[in-house]
């Protein structure tokens, strides 16, 4: 079983479902709201878990009742809470808007998070026996770059979700080994609108770099190989909110079990494709056995 160690956020999720996401200084009537555990570090933790990895979640949750939730989310999905520390005060919240054509747009709120501000005693080990280490970039720059130099410190591969965007220290790309962002995430970084063109550009700094073009698939490029474009399954779209979670999580654990690059990209995309087809963040992960299936359909349909 492909051991991950995941540095990063726990949120809870306040989700508001619209026909239409309002514009600045409109109000909009919605149809639905709940509330979720999620977080992009928890996210990616579950994601991976339900992929069939050994995952262990370090970061913090508040102490208040959604600091409950969301460790009790993360066992539930049989990820290792050890790591997750709770602290004083309120865990992280994320605010999002869904639309009905399964848009989404997220304001989050750190709370816990942002008391993640470095490793803790026992973190780095848990990191050492890693094969991958997850991070995003909701919790404190310190924290994620103390856990990048870590893995790189034991060999371990650093898989780096650069979201929210922002400008990225040169020693933490310098520790990163595979960067994933989103097409918007990539222009940010470089200020290309092209993805090939960002991936390009973005080798100068890293590795290896997948680039998610959400419905259009993803795009792949390394140092002295040619890009690969895998396209995405065609699937009609809920709630595109942990698409990128879930692939990254899948990612990891495909190339943890030393799939082929190509095979790794192919699987974890039928496994963000089955999430957007469902509500929610963590709810709508795959189990490993339904991505399993879902891939073999789309070969058995393209052969």
């Amino acid at each position: 079983m492909t051991a991950i160690a995941v540095l990063g956020s726990t949120n809870m999720d306040l989700v508001a479902y619209v026909p239409k996401a309002p514009r600045l200084g409109e109000t909009v009537t919605g149809r639905a709201f709940r509330t979720v555990p999620g977080g992009k570090g928890a996210n990616q933790a579950v994601a991976a878990a339900r992929a069939g990895g050994e995952v262990v979640m370090i970061g913090a949750v508040g102490a208040d009742e959604f600091g409950v939730r969301l460790r009790s989310a993360l066992t539930a999905a049989r990820v290792d809470t050890a790591a997750l520390r709770t602290v004083e005060g309120a865990s992280g919240t994320a605010h999002i808007t869904v639309d009905d054509e399964g848009g989404n747009s997220i304001i989050v709120i750190p709370g816990a998070n942002a008391a993640v501000t470095g490793l803790e005693a026992g973190d780095e080990a848990r990191i050492a026996a890693a094969g991958a280490l997850l991070l995003q970039l909701e919790l404190p720059l310190s924290a994620v770059l103390a856990g990048a130099r870590a893995a790189r410190a034991h060999g371990v591969r650093t898989v780096l979700t650069p979201a929210p965007a922002r400008p990225l220290p040169a020693d933490l790309l310098a520790a990163t080994d595979l960067l994933v962002p989103n097409e918007h995430e990539a222009a940010a970084l470089t200020g290309l609108t092209d993805p090939l063109q960002a991936a390009e550009a973005l080798l100068a700094d890293v590795p290896e770099v997948v680039v998610t073009l959400g419905a259009a698939g993803v795009l792949y490029a390394a140092r002295g190989r040619e890009p690969l474009t895998v396209p995405a399954p065609r699937v009609r779209a809920m709630d595109t909110t942990a698409a990128g979670d879930t692939f990254v999580g899948a990612l990891a654990v495909a190339l943890g079990e030393g799939r082929p690059m190509p095979e790794a990209l192919r699987w974890a995309s039928a496994a963000a494709a089955l999430s957007v087809q469902r509500p929610g963040a963590q709810d709508s992960m795959p189990t490993r056995a339904e991505t399993d299936a879902f891939a073999a359909a789309q070969r058995g349909a393209a052969s």
